[in-house]
C-alpha cells in the first residue's frame, strides 16, 4: 500500500490510499480509501508508515504558521447567518463580493467598532486581527473597496427594511419610535448642521438620526436627518415609511413627549388613521390640575387612575404618580435651587464689590441671565435689578405649586379602552426605554456611531445604516447570551411579580442572584455582552503544516474553555467552520 498524490488542474490535489496487485501477469492499482480531508501532517506519517523509513530529523515537526482570534468571529457571523441577515442582504440579484464585505463590516463593528480604513485592514489577509476575513475568503481588501460595499448597502436599504418589518411588524402591532443625534468630525457634509446637542458637543455639527423598533426593542428602521431638524418634524417621515413601504394601515406608534406633538398628531397622525401614545408635557398637567381634572385625592390608595378632560376629545388620559419619583424631583429641584443661588450671589457680590463693581441693568441683567439659562430656575426667583443694585429672594408659592405635582405624568393616547387597558398603555409607553437602550448601544458602549468622519451625505447615511443592522445582529445575540450576560434573562417573571405598573421596575429573582455572586446557577462567570467576545476571542483558528511542507496546511482548533462552550450552546452556532 502507499498514498498517491493527485493532482487537479484547477482544485488542491487529492490524497488516495492505494495498493498494487497482479492480475493476468499484470501490475494494476486499486483505491482503498479517499484521505483527502485528512490534516497533512496525518497524511505524512501514513507515507512515513507505509514506506517503513524514519523521517529526516525535523521533517515531521509540526509548526504554527499563523494564529487568529476566531471564537467571536464564529459566534457573531454564526448568529448572522442564523438569523438570515447574510440571506436578506443576498436577495435578488446581490453580487457575492458585495454580501461578504457588508457582511464582514456588520460583523466588524460587533466584534471591533473602528474606522473603515481600521476594517480594511482587519478584513485584509496580509494585516488581519481575527479570521474574518479568512472564513469569508475576503483575500485582499481595501479601504475604497469598503466604501463601495456601503454604497451597495445604501441602495438596498428600502428592501432590507421591508423584510424587517415583515418579520417583526404586523398589524395592530405596537411601534417604538424615537429621535437621537451625534456629532459630526469635519465641516463638508450636507447633513452637517448646529443643533440641540444629545452629546454634549455644542461647538461640533451634528446629524440626527430616528429609530424604528418593534415592541420588544428590535430594531427595524432608521432614517438620517439634518443636525438642525426638530424631533417632531421626524415623524411625517415615519408615518410614510409605516403606511407606504411597510403597508401597515392599523399600527400604535409610540412616542415621547418631545416627540408626538398636538400638531403631529392633528396634522400627520389623525390624518393617517394611525392610534398612538404619548404623554403630557408640564405645563399641560399643571393646566389639568388647576382646572380640577387632576385631582390628588385619586392617588390616596392607588397610583394610576384614568381621567377625561374637554380639551382632550376622544381620547384617555391615564394619571400616574410615582412616589419614588417624586422624592427625585423634590431632591434634584432642591439641588438645582441651591446651585442657582451659589451663582447669583456670585452676581451680587460682584455689583456690590469695591473695585471695579458690575453696573447697568443691563450688564446685570445679562450675568443673571446666563445662571438661569444653565439651571432653569427662572420661575422660581424674583429679581430686583438697577444700575446698581441686585438682589433675589425664592419664590415659595411657585415652588410650593410645583412640588405639588411631584412625581406625577400623564400618558395620553387615541387607543380604546377594549385594546389597551390603562395598564397596558402605561407599559406600551415605558417601553419607549428599549428604544433608549438601542441608543445607547449604538453611541457608547458597544457599536460606537460616532464621532462620524464621512464627508457625503449618503455616506453617512449608509454608515448608520450598517450600525443598526449591526445593532439588529447584536440585540439577537443579547437575548440569546442573557443566561450569562449581567442582563436580566427571567424579565417575564420580574413582570409577573411587579405589584404596579407605575411602580419602579425589579430585576427578576435570578438576576439578582446572578448580579449578586457574579456567578451562574452552574458556576459560571457572569460577563459583560463585550467582555465575553473578549473571551471567546482566546479561541483561535491556528494555520498548521509540518516542516517538510510548509505549503500543504491544515487549521487546527484549541478545545473550547467552559464559557466558550456555553456561550456556542447558546446561540446553536459551531466554533468551527
Amino acid at each position: 500500500m502507499y498514498v498517491a498524490r493527485v493532482p487537479n488542474r484547477t482544485s488542491p490535489p487529492a490524497y488516495l490510499l492505494r495498493e498494487g496487485y497482479r492480475e493476468d501477469g499484470k501490475v494494476k492499482n486499486r483505491t482503498l480509501a479517499n484521505i483527502t480531508h485528512w490534516p497533512m501532517a496525518k497524511i505524512e506519517r501514513l507515507r512515513q508508515a507505509l514506506r517503513d523509513d524514519a523521517p529526516e530529523a525535523g521533517d515531521n515537526e509540526l509548526r504554527m504558521l499563523r494564529s487568529l482570534p476566531h471564537g467571536h468571529v464564529a459566534a457573531v457571523l454564526g448568529t448572522a447567518r442564523k438569523i438570515g441577515l447574510e440571506r436578506m442582504l443576498a436577495s435578488g440579484f446581490a453580487p457575492a463580493r458585495m454580501v461578504a464585505l457588508v457582511l464582514a463590516m456588520i460583523v466588524a463593528r460587533v466584534i471591533d467598532p473602528s474606522s473603515k480604513l481600521a476594517t480594511a485592514r482587519q478584513l485584509d489577509e496580509a494585516t488581519a486581527s481575527s479570521s474574518l476575513g479568512a472564513v469569508l475568503g475576503l483575500g485582499t481588501v481595501s479601504e475604497q473597496e469598503l466604501y463601495l460595499a456601503l454604497d451597495w448597502l445604501l441602495g438596498r436599504q428600502a428592501d432590507i427594511e421591508q423584510r424587517l418589518a415583515r418579520r417583526h411588524l404586523r398589524e395592530g402591532t405596537l411601534v417604538l419610535y424615537d429621535v437621537s443625534s451625534t456629532y459630526f468630525e469635519g465641516r463638508t457634509c450636507p447633513l452637517a448642521r448646529l443643533g440641540h446637542s444629545r452629546d454634549g458637543k455644542r461647538d461640533k455639527l451634528q446629524i440626527v438620526f430616528g429609530l424604528l423598533c418593534a415592541a420588544d426593542g428590535c430594531p427595524v428602521a432608521v432614517e438620517v436627518f439634518e443636525g438642525n431638524t426638530a424631533d417632531p418634524s421626524t415623524v411625517t417621515a415615519q408615518v410614510e415609511k409605516l403606511k407606504r413601504r411597510f403597508h401597515l394601515a392599523h399600527v400604535v406608534v409610540v412616542g415621547d413627549r418631545g416627540m408626538i406633538t398636538q400638531a403631529r398628531i392633528e396634522t400627520v397622525l389623525t390624518p393617517a388613521g394611525l392610534e398612538w401614545i404619548t404623554a403630557l408635557r408640564a405645563p399641560s398637567i399643571k393646566l389639568l390640575a388647576e382646572q380640577g381634572t387632576l385631582q390628588l385625592s385619586l392617588f390616596d390608595d392607588r397610583d394610576l387612575a384614568e381621567v377625561t378632560s374637554a380639551d382632550f376629545p376622544d381620547e384617555r388620559l391615564v394619571v400616574c404618580r410615582n412616589p419614588l419619583l417624586a422624592d427625585e424631583r423634590a431632591r434634584k429641584r432642591q439641588d438645582l435651587l441651591a446651585a442657582t443661588e451659589k451663582e447669583l450671589s456670585k452676581v451680587a457680590t460682584a455689583v456690590t464689590r469695591k473695585r471695579r463693581p458690575l453696573r447697568g441693568a443691563d450688564r446685570i441683567g445679562l450675568a443673571v441671565g446666563a445662571v438661569f439659562n444653565r439651571y432653569k430656575m427662572a420661575k422660581h426667583f424674583t429679581l430686583t435689578i438697577t444700575d446698581d443694585q441686585f438682589a433675589f429672594a425664592r419664590n415659595d408659592a411657585t415652588i410650593e405649586a410645583e412640588s405639588r405635582l411631584d412625581g406625577i405624568y400623564v400618558i395620553r393616547t387615541n387607543v380604546p379602552a377594549e385594546k389597551l387597558s390603562a395598564s397596558e398603555v402605561v407599559r406600551s409607553y415605558k417601553d419607549l426605554s428599549r428604544a433608549e437602550r438601542a441608543f445607547r448601544s449604538l453611541k457608547r458602549v458597544d457599536l460606537e456611531i460616532r464621532p462620524i468622519h464621512h464627508r457625503l451625505a449618503d455616506r453617512v447615511r449608509a454608515h448608520v445604516l450598517l450600525c443598526m443592522l449591526a445593532y439588529y445582529l447584536e440585540w439577537h445575540m443579547r437575548q440569546a447570551l442573557a443566561p450569562v450576560l449581567f442582563d436580566d434573562h427571567r424579565r417575564d417573571d420580574a413582570a409577573a411579580e411587579r405589584a404596579s405598573i407605575v411602580a419602579p421596575a425589579q430585576r427578576s429573582e435570578a438576576a439578582r442572584r446572578k448580579a449578586a455572586r457574579k456567578r451562574t446557577d452552574d458556576g459560571l462567570p457572569v460577563l459583560s455582552f463585550q467582555s465575553l467576545l473578549v473571551e471567546l476571542g482566546t479561541f483561535t483558528r491556528n494555520t498548521m503544516a509540518l516542516a517538510a511542507t510548509p505549503s500543504d496546511t491544515f487549521q487546527l482548533y484549541p478545545q473550547p474553555t467552559p464559557v466558550q462552550t456555553r456561550a456556542f450552546e447558546l446561540l446553536h452556532v459551531a466554533p468551527r467552520p
